[in-house]
């Protein structure tokens, strides 16, 4: 099962999460979410299998995110 790990409102800031995630060896997904599709205010869900979820949640709180 994926599990919301990060919540972006960018896809600058969405892509070098991915990237980070990636290279620490985590499966990582993204998920568009439209808040406000008037304005096209997006933000985006970085999910990743719920056995890595601390390890996710580690390296997010290491690398200032």
């Amino acid at each position: 099962m994926w599990t919301v790990v990060y919540m972006a409102q960018s896809k600058e800031i969405v892509t070098k999460l991915q990237q980070i995630l990636e290279t620490e060896g985590l499966l990582v997904k993204i998920r568009p979410i439209s808040k406000n599709p008037e304005n096209n205010d997006n933000y985006y869900e970085v999910l990743v299998p719920e056995s890595e979820v601390e390890e996710a949640h580690s390296i997010i709180i290491d690398t200032g995110f």
